[in-house]
This record gives C-alpha cells, structure tokens and sequence, in this order.
C-alpha cells in the first residue's frame, strides 16, 4: 500500500447539522490527505450520507469548520464543491442514458465550434478520460447499452477531468459482480498514486482491508474512532456497532416440516426455464448464481408479478393461479424485492405508511381502516427492527437505505406469512442490521415459516441457509447441503452449467 502524500487536502472540524430536531452529524472531524484512501465506516444511520452531503454542498453545516488546501471554506452548492476540486460519486448515477459515453463525459461543457458541437473533439478527447479509468469503450456508444460497472467508471473520468484533488465514492461497489469491485478498487489504487485523495464508503468489510490507508468510524453522528488500515474486521465491526458480534451468520437450524413452498418445472422463454424446488417449514433454501442467472426472475413470476409460460407454483399445497399477486399474498407468500426504493417502498410516504401497506387490507372493517392498530402495530415493529428515526411520521425516502430496508421487511414481518422470499435483503445494509436481519430470519423458521434467500453474497448464502440451489442460465444447476459447502463448490456448479450451455449453443 502507497504512503500517502503528507499534504493533508481536506478538513472537517466540528462538523454539526441538524434536521428538524433530529442530530444527524455531532462535533463530526475528519482529515483527507492527498494520495490516500480514507474510508468512513459507520452503521445505516450512523452519519455517512450527511457528511457526503456536506463535502458536496448538498447540505450546509450548522456548525463547524471545512478547509481544502488548508484555507477554510464554505461549501454552499454542488457547484461550489466542484471549483474547490471535490466530486462525489453517488450510488445513484447521474448519467444521462440516451446520450453517448462522450456526451455524458463533457456534459454541460460540449466543445463548440463556429457554434456548433464539435463532435469529432469530442470523440477524440474522450479516449484519455477512458483511458485514465482504463475503460475500452466506443465513446458514441450510448450509455444505456453499458453495465452498471461501466458507468460508474465514466462518472469517475468526468470527475477526474473537472480537476478533482477529492473523489468521494458512496458505496460503488454495492451493485457490482466480484471482477468489477476488483477492477474498481484497482483503478482506486491507481488514483491514489497519483495523488487524488479519495474517501470510500462500503459495508464490505474485506474491501476496506484492501485498499484503505485510514479508517473513521462514525456512530450516531460522530466520529468515535480511527482506525489503521490493518485493523481486523471484528475490531471494525465493534467499533461501528458499540458492542461485539460473536458470530457474523448466525444460522440456527432446527428439523424442516411440511413442504409449504413448491416450484414445478417452472418456466419463461427467454428469461428461465424448467425450474423446480422446495422449501419446507423451519427450512431456509438459499439461491446462489452467477449475474443474470434467472434468480430474481424466478421469484417474481412465482409471486405473480410477471408471467411464466408454463409450471407451477403451490404455497401449502395450494396451487397459484400465475401473475395473480393478490392470492399469492392470501395464501401466505411475501416478497422482499431486489430494488426496494423501486418496487418496495413509497418514498414519499412516512414511515409507518410504508409498514402498514401489506396489513392495511386486513385492518379494514365495514370500509374503515384500523388506523390507530396500524399505527401501533408499526411502531412495535420499527422498535424490534431498530430502525433509526425521527418517527412513525419521517418520509421514508429520507431514511438511509439500511433502515429503508427494515422498513420494507417490517411491512412483510407484520403480515406473518408463511413463506417470505428475500432478495438481496442486505444489500447496502451495514454489518449490524445484517445481523438483526439474520436473526429476523431465525425468528420466523423457529415459529415454523419458511424463508426462501436470494443473493449475490456466497458468504451469506452459505452462511444462513440450510440447503442451496445453484441456478446458471436460467436453470437450477444444482443442490447443496448448506453444511460443508464452499464458496469454490457453489461456482463451481454455475460455471459448469455456462460451459455446458456454451457448448450447446
């Protein structure tokens, strides 16, 4: 790892802000220094997000003191943020997809001539951006048809031309495969030695350990702790949580009961095909593959969000009508979907809105809505689930997105149902909601539900499950025994099944 440039870059001192009441940073202080990667560490919740919006000009501080270069500034807008060398990449990209990788690059600042784009300048000037980030794209190529990966790596370049000292990364890699986060956290490294100071944030842990130079860990809105780069994860997480975490996937299996999820031979041309399996009550079945496998597919259309072509779907021995959500959920199935702000949430709802949604037909009597139950239903439920806010009343959109995710588990939690399917459920979410999620997920195959897990995280897969279909290519490749499974034996099953598949096209 580079030694990092003595010259310190940026400065926040006794950083305060407020919302409405609520202290959402406290006296926060942290230190950038060129040519080094500082990641902020911290639960959902805990400060990150604000302080980002700060660096940014997204939000003023109330209180407290911010200098670059050693000369205290105020950082009043975006723009402002950007003339003082700062950029900010956000989860939520802010490309433009119909326009072309160097359209995108130059936004805003389009090379004229005699009053015209000059578009053959901006082609050309466009591959040494690329080139910085080592992108090999065709910059005419419109964005749209890029990966995630991809884009993210040409709103780094555009940053990386507007004369950035300070690139701030927020949780880049959350939607990224194992190769991309590898090649983002290289290109990371690279920047580093040539002298951009970055500040990394990210809930996975081992990445840290890759590639920070120093970590500062909020908690509650303050900064409580810095840590060396060679700090051990358990002491990471004890420090982001306040207290120690014994086991990381705390599974705790008992014997599966009556099958009360079966999926036959269900299939989707184009998209998945003769897919089956079970799960039994007190069981929980993970579903591990490759990117593009069919997982998420899958589960949507055995919930009766999207069709499939032929196949069942039974929950306790009740055969679904298919694309019929409504007697899905009568049945006792629930869906936590991947994309939660999309397709799990109202965002522009509050809190307790938003965990009353799936009960709200329930509490119905003679056409009048249980409005006082509800309401103390879901404050019950945000209190189990520990999730930080002002209140029952707070818009859900302005929650950080590991309490937006207990509030769209909350919403399912107060339904009981029989089945639960989890996608992704801990995507973006710190290291100790995960294991309140974990423990959510104990508590419901303890009371003899069922738990069907979907995700991207072998760890986790292996970690919590009690059996795993390997899907590959829209098909089930394969199962295992949760116990004495490897992350090497799971890919290995998908990769055999895509070397089959290739074979055979």
């Amino acid at each position: 790892m580079a030694e990092p440039d003595s010259g310190t870059v940026l400065t926040a001192r006794g950083i305060t802000k407020r919302f409405t009441g609520a202290l959402a940073l406290d006296d926060v202080t942290f230190e950038l220094k060129r040519g080094e990667v500082h990641v902020l560490l911290g639960e959902n919740g805990a400060g990150k997000s604000t302080l980002v919006k700060v660096l940014a000009g997204v939000h003023t501080p109330d209180e407290g003191e911010l200098t670059v270069n050693g000369r205290p500034v105020r950082i009043t807008s975006p723009h402002r943020a950007a003339a003082l060398g700062i950029a900010v990449i956000h989860q939520e990209l802010t490309l433009v997809p119909e326009l072309s990788v160097a359209e995108n690059l130059f936004l805003g600042r389009l090379p004229r001539r005699f009053g015209v784009v000059d578009r053959a300048r901006m082609l050309r000037d466009a591959v040494p951006l690329l080139d910085r980030v080592g992108l090999r794209v065709d910059p005419a190529r419109p964005v749209r048809e890029l990966g995630i990966a991809q884009q993210q790596m040409i709103e780094i370049a555009r940053a990386l031309d507007l004369n950035t000292s300070v690139l701030v990364l927020d949780e880049p890699t959350a939607v990224l495969t194992e190769t991309e986060t590898d090649r983002l956290l290289e290109i990371m490294a690279g920047l580093r030695d040539q002298g951009v100071g970055l500040v990394f944030i990210t809930h996975h842990l081992e990445e840290i350990r890759r590639v920070a130079d120093r970590i500062t860990v909020l908690r509650d809105g303050r900064s409580v702790a810095m840590l060396p780069a060679g700090a051990s994860v358990q002491h990471m997480i004890e420090q982001m949580v306040g207290r120690s975490i014994e086991e990381q996937y705390p599974r705790r299996a008992g014997e599966p009961g009556e099958v009360l999820l079966r999926v036959d031979g269900l299939t989707r041309e184009g998209a998945f095909r003769d897919v089956s399996f079970e799960v039994r009550a007190g069981e929980v079945v993970g579903v591990a593959g490759l990117v593009g496998a069919g997982r998420t597919e899958v589960v949507r259309a055995a919930f009766g969000v999207d069709r499939y072509d032929s196949g069942t779907v039974e929950v306790g021995g009740k055969r679904l009508r298919p694309g019929d959500v409504r007697a899905a959920m009568r049945a006792g199935l629930g869906l936590v979907p991947e994309d939660r702000k999309g397709q799990g949430l109202v965002l522009t709802s509050s809190v307790g809105e938003n965990l009353g949604l799936v009960t709200m037909r329930s509490a119905t009597r003679a056409g009048f809505v249980d409005r006082r139950g509800q309401r103390r239903r879901a404050g019950e439920m945000a209190s189990a689930l520990r999730v930080k806010t002002s209140g029952l009343d707070q818009t859900v959109r302005e929650l950080s997105g590991g309490n937006q995710q207990k509030v769209v588990i909350g919403k399912w939690l107060l339904a009981d149902p029989r089945v639960l399917v989890l996608d992704e459920p801990t995507r973006g979410v710190d290291v100790g909601a995960k294991v309140e999620i974990y423990e959510l997920i104990n508590r419901m195959t303890a009371a003899g539900r069922a738990v069907l897990l979907v995700s991207s995280d072998l760890p986790e897969v292996i970690g919590m499950s009690d059996r795993i279909v390997v899907m590959a290519h829209g098909r089930v490749a394969g199962e295992l025994p949760a116990r004495g499974a490897t992350q090497d034996r799971v890919m290995a099953l998908a990769v055999q099944e895509r070397a089959v598949e290739e074979m055979s096209a």
